[in-house]
């Protein structure tokens, strides 16, 4: 799911606006909006130079119909509001996976995607001869499903190190279902959860939150968030509630926006001994400085690591 809520305004060129062939989020159907972001990984991977985040499945990944919606213009998705979103899009990937190497680099061995979409790190990470690593991958069974038809139509195997964890996340318990799909909570784990926070209660967004607390020292999880729409400014507040409405509409209604100084207060609280909190301004000099494309966030785009 897509989370970015930076300075942006409707374009005719809106990413979210391209078909989806196996629906949206309603009962029964996938995200839709997994569909987009993952679409815009695959637009940077063609369009931006030097890569923020070289991902050599992000085209193939969709099946050869979006595949080929992608590789047929992929300027449809770098009009100035699309440029921003996908800047985002492949920022937050990047830091998640830059975390996951040095947790990797202290030994932690389990590594847990929650809503993965269309991610293709446990394939990449395979086909590299990586070290070992447990990857389970986490997401409502309707997107989950329509991603492995995605896999056997791309001919991606899966890997013997990933196990697949179909979990709604405001009806199942999530540590319940990783402890049966053979994730050791005994030992430390790393998590990703992108795009998925701004859909969730507030009490469902902690209760995530809590178990990662909850588990041994080394333990951490990145994952983005939301603004509250009174810290934004104007352009910012008018890109928020553009998708807000956009999203609504396709069913995917946004729940949950946060103060970024009561958040890292409230995960303090929760368990976690190390909160480090990443902005716009931050994460440009992190990964986009000195660019001549362009490509920027917008100051709506926060990320969060949170180590236990």
């Amino acid at each position: 799911m897509n989370s970015e809520t930076g300075s942006m305004a409707p374009t005719a060129c809106d990413p979210a606006e391209q078909p989806v062939t196996a629906g949206i989020m309603q009962a029964g159907q996938p995200s839709r909006s997994a569909l987009t972001v993952a679409m815009l990984r695959a637009a940077h991977q063609l369009l931006d130079t030097p890569k923020v985040f070289d991902d050599p499945l992000a085209l193939r990944i969709l099946g050869a119909e979006h595949e080929a919606q992608v590789r047929r213009d992929p300027a449809k998705f770098d009009a100035a509001f699309s440029r921003v979103l996908r800047a985002a899009m492949v920022v937050r990937s990047r830091l998640a996976e830059d975390e996951l190497a040095r947790a990797m680099q202290s030994g932690v061995n389990q590594y847990v995607v929650l809503g993965a979409g269309l991610d293709t790190f446990a394939y990449r990470h395979e086909g590299q001869g990586g070290q070992a690593l447990r990857v389970f991958e986490v997401d409502h069974p309707a997107t989950q499903a329509w991603k492995r038809d995605l896999l056997q139509q791309s001919a991606l195997a899966v890997p013997s190190s990933l196990t697949f964890v179909a979990v709604d996340f405001e009806q199942a318990i999530l540590s319940e279902e990783l402890r049966k799909a053979g994730c050791r909570t005994d030992l430390p784990v790393f998590f990703s959860w992108l795009g998925v926070t701004l859909y969730l209660s507030h009490a469902a967004i902690f209760e995530t939150l809590q178990f990662v607390a909850s588990l041994p020292k080394s333990s951490a999880i990145v994952f983005d968030y939301g603004v509250a729409a009174e810290l934004l400014n104007p352009m910012e507040r008018m890109g928020m509630a553009h998708f807000a409405k956009k999203y609504a509409a396709q069913g995917e209604p946004w729940k949950t926006t946060f103060d970024p100084a009561l958040l890292a207060d409230e995960l303090r609280a929760t368990g976690f001994s190390e909160i480090e909190d990443l902005g716009a301004a931050e994460l440009q000099t992190r990964y986009l400085a000195d660019r001549q494309d362009g490509l920027r966030l917008g100051g709506g785009t926060r990320l969060m690591l949170a180590r236990v």
